[in-house]
């Protein structure tokens, strides 16, 4: 058991050094698959590893489920970890004017100004994830 969590830990590290190295804007997409294949584990026995284990990293504390993650297309032919585009988001809104805060639609022109090009519904969706109320119920009115 012990051998088989370091296997697949050790899996998950090497898919996703440049996060360890440089932070959570380099967490690369990663799906249960390529951990599978590079360990000869199954899907399942994966899944089942991961559940309910954390990892102390440079970057923070973190449970292994949280290096598994979407990507989202850039224009430039790569992908982006969505985990790296809600942070992004986050960031976008915490710069904001408080008083003129970002519609969803705003967030999307950003970031496909910087070739993340993903739906207003999904900037929606990761936002709520996030905990952040909609641009109407942030704006401060003085």
């Amino acid at each position: 058991r012990q051998r088989t969590i370091y296997k697949v830990t050790e899996s998950i590290m090497r898919f996703q050094r440049e996060f360890l190295d440089r932070g959570i804007d380099h967490l690369r997409p990663l799906v249960l698959k390529d951990v599978a294949v590079d360990t000869g584990l199954s899907e399942s026995t994966i899944s089942r590893v991961v559940t309910n284990k954390y990892v102390h990293t440079p970057q923070g504390l973190y449970e292994l489920k949280f290096f598994f993650n979407s990507s989202i297309p850039k224009s430039n032919g790569e992908a982006i970890a969505s985990q790296s585009v809600k942070e992004q988001i986050k960031r976008l809104i915490q710069k904001e004017d408080s008083h003129n805060p970002l519609s969803d639609q705003e967030i999307v022109e950003t970031l496909g100004r910087q070739g993340i090009h993903i739906a207003r519904r999904t900037v929606a969706k990761y936002r709520t994830e996030l905990g952040v109320l909609p641009s109407s119920r942030r704006r401060k009115v003085y």
